[in-house]
């Protein structure tokens, strides 16, 4: 986080409120548990014994000066907030400077996938690819991959796309037995249905799920929007069914949130890939805020194992993938 600290370790700053929560603390005291963030990452924050007139009441997406002081907490930084209000007008505070967001600009990564998919010789394959972008152009370029873990960031999508896409023309040089454009449009199409799953501010951050989100998710929806376009072009049967397959099975295992099991090889692929692509995300966003050669916090997502930060690379660039 971007704080100016003075020599009482003091940090005071703008930030961003991801969330917020008020909360009863073990002693029966009101307290507010807030993720505050900037373009560089996010922090927790803890206002104890929170009074309403005193702070202030505070909402996702309000631009906010805490003061307070930082420490460490079960490995992680958070600060105790002593001071708090609302960024006004005159601070001249542009919204954007404080979300995180993919080292690329989305809409330079949507146009290099849809120049990708416009290559295909399939027709069935590039007329459904185009179709579904084109129609959700004005979500897919800013909407981030994920509401709290990887890719969680403005046009984070896109980059976990084009991240895979490219993973595929690699595994296809290497086996030339897979077909590339079906491999690659079901990499392109694999989180479509995202941009109906998630609760999206403007400034492309996620506030929660949507109806639809929790009801359908991303995997039958991208099946339902393939349905969709495959009907509207004439497309081949099974090319359509295929498609729809790579959807929603690119989860690997019914626990996972996967209907099916991947059935065939461009299926298991994109599953493959999908997961490494988002532990690898996960692995060095740990390591950028963990010291030289210590641990991070255990971490959910990769089945609460710790990562080591051995210090033999630049984990910022990995961690951003561009």
């Amino acid at each position: 986080m971007n704080f100016n600290v003075n020599e009482r370790g003091m940090a005071d700053g703008f930030c961003l409120v991801k969330s917020v929560d008020k909360r009863v603390s073990s002693k029966g005291g009101a307290y507010l548990d807030l993720t505050l963030s900037d373009n560089s990452g996010e922090i927790n924050g803890k206002i104890w014994d929170y009074d309403e007139e005193a702070y202030g009441i505070y909402a996702v997406g309000d631009i906010v000066k805490v003061r307070g002081l930082v420490s460490k907490y079960n490995g992680a930084d958070q600060i105790k907030i002593e001071r708090i209000r609302k960024a006004v007008e005159s601070d001249n505070i542009n919204p954007a400077d404080f979300v995180e967001q993919a080292a690329y600009d989305g809409e330079a990564m949507y146009n290099e996938l849809v120049n990708i998919a416009s290559s295909f010789n399939n027709k069935d394959l590039r007329e459904i690819t185009l179709k579904i972008y084109a129609d959700h152009k004005d979500k897919l370029t800013y909407w981030p991959a994920a509401f709290r873990l990887h890719h969680a960031i403005r046009s984070g999508l896109m980059m976990h796309t084009l991240s895979i896409v490219r993973l595929c023309d690699s595994v296809c040089n290497m086996y030339p037995s897979v077909n590339r454009e079906l491999l690659i449009a079901g990499a392109m199409l694999h989180d479509v249905g995202k941009v109906y799953e998630y609760d999206v501010t403007g400034l492309g951050t996620a506030n929660g799920y949507t109806t639809e989100g929790n009801l359908v998710g991303h995997l039958v929806k991208g099946a339902i929007l393939i349905e969709k376009a495959a009907e509207e072009i004439g497309a081949d049967e099974k090319i359509k069914m295929m498609l729809q397959h790579m959807m929603i099975s690119h989860h690997g295992e019914p626990d996972f949130g996967a209907a099916v099991r991947p059935s065939f090889i461009e299926a298991e692929i994109l599953s493959s890939l999908d997961s490494l692509d988002a532990k690898i995300y996960e692995m060095a966003e740990a390591v950028i805020s963990t010291d030289l050669n210590g641990f991070s916090n255990k971490l959910w997502a990769l089945d609460n194992r710790k990562m080591y930060n051995h210090g033999l690379n630049d984990v910022k660039t990995d961690a951003k993938l561009f």
